[in-house]
């Protein structure tokens, strides 16, 4: 499984496998049960006031962009809270109406909605192969996306019409070659994020090339390294194009195959989790709790959970039920200063590599704690997922 949101990989070279059990709606539920408490097993103890699921940012507005260019998504106001906390419900309903909707969006993720909301991101793109380079080819373009089932779509923007884009896959030394067809109605421009590229291939409009028109291409080439987890993403209106989902994962496999999570650590699923929370508020890899994927393992079994933080605000990520191996930040190992925890704090343009030993069965909460990011009155919404250990 590579994530919440999309079907994971295990690191294999430069290829990926797909691993991942089945997971049926009866069998999430039994794996729910294991843990002895049924829905509320999932479910976020802490309920905090604050922001709705339609949350946008900034608070009251969409994503800002330059002047004279329309907004993409139309201002939605967050409700206010008292700061004693949230409104009460009355005393005839016995707060009945706020366990009700906590208990439906559940049941919706319980339900598999993120396989009905389209497309996932983060789907794994081969190369072709021209001599020695490694060859990626991709486009710029808007698109309609579903943050989940109940919402209208989100105007995006991203490459290959996916958010996040295609994950792209490669060794250390590897020559890469990608190329970018700009098919918005903007100029843009490519960074390969945590890479150490020619200057002429850093990707920064005005500074190293021209923007790339629309209607035109341009071709980045360098030589893959360091190793690690890296991103790709807009470098030109980025505040807008990024927020919008002009972003991927590019993740290098050390040379030395006995490097490899896989190896060190007996990894059997490689999972990338990028974070956002700009359009269509508070995401996972472009979807938002109940659409979230669940992250799904077997007991003994060892996971790696790349975080990456694409969005404007920090995310201190929340695992129950076990803690987090944390061995490397923006693809270098940490070596003998791996630390272990079960929050950790993801801040923009960061990447955290995380070994997870899923030695606890059951359905278990894993969730972003800035609480209105996660939960309000309405239950749960945005950066919430679960890792269902199942026995």
């Amino acid at each position: 499984m590579n994530e919440p949101n999309v079907p994971p990989t295990v690191s294999t070279g430069s290829t990926t496998e797909d691993p991942t059990p089945s997971l049926t709606r009866r069998g999430f539920l039994r794996g729910a049960a294991v843990a002895g408490a049924g829905l509320a097993a999932v479910t976020v103890a802490a309920c905090a006031p604050g922001t709705s699921a339609g949350w946008t940012y900034p608070p009251g507005g969409a994503s800002p962009r330059p002047s004279g260019e329309p907004a993409t998504a139309s201002p939605t106001p967050a409700p206010t809270a008292s700061p004693a906390g949230p409104t009460p419900m009355p005393s005839d309903q016995g707060g009945g109406q706020h366990d009700d909707q906590a208990e439906a969006v559940v049941k919706r993720f319980l339900g598999g909605e993120w396989q009905s909301v389209g497309p996932s991101g983060n789907e794994p793109l081969a190369p072709t192969i021209d001599g020695d380079w490694k060859v990626f080819e991709m486009d710029c373009s808007p698109f309609d996306w579903k943050i989940d089932a109940v919402k209208p779509p989100v105007k995006a923007v991203g490459f290959n019409k996916t958010w996040p884009g295609p994950l792209l896959r490669v060794v250390e030394g590897d020559k890469v070659r990608a190329t970018f067809r700009n098919d918005l109605d903007e100029s843009t421009g490519i960074h390969f994020h945590g890479q150490e590229v020619p200057n002429a291939m850093d990707g920064v409009p005005f500074v190293t090339q021209k923007p790339i028109m629309p209607g035109e291409s341009f071709t980045y080439e360098f030589v893959a390294k360091p190793s690690g987890s890296h991103m790709y993403h807009s470098h030109h209106n980025a505040t807008d194009q990024v927020g919008r989902g002009l972003l991927g994962a590019f993740i290098v496999d050390p040379k030395d195959p006995t490097k490899r999570y896989d190896s060190l650590y007996g990894a059997t699923q490689d999972i990338v989790w990028i974070s956002n929370d700009a359009l269509g508020g508070f995401t996972i890899n472009g979807r938002g709790f109940p659409a979230t994927k669940p992250i799904v393992a077997q007991k003994g079994e060892t996971i790696v959970v790349r975080f990456m933080n694409e969005g404007v605000m920090m995310h201190p990520w929340h695992l129950h039920g076990m803690p987090m191996r944390i061995v490397a930040r923006d693809g270098y190992p940490l070596g003998s200063a791996a630390f272990t925890c079960d929050t950790l704090g993801v801040n923009p343009g960061e990447r955290w590599d995380a070994v997870i030993e899923c030695r606890n069965p059951g359905a278990w909460a894993f969730h972003c704690h800035i609480l209105p990011h996660a939960e309000g009155p309405a239950g749960m919404f945005g950066m919430v997922t679960a890792l269902v250990v199942q026995d």
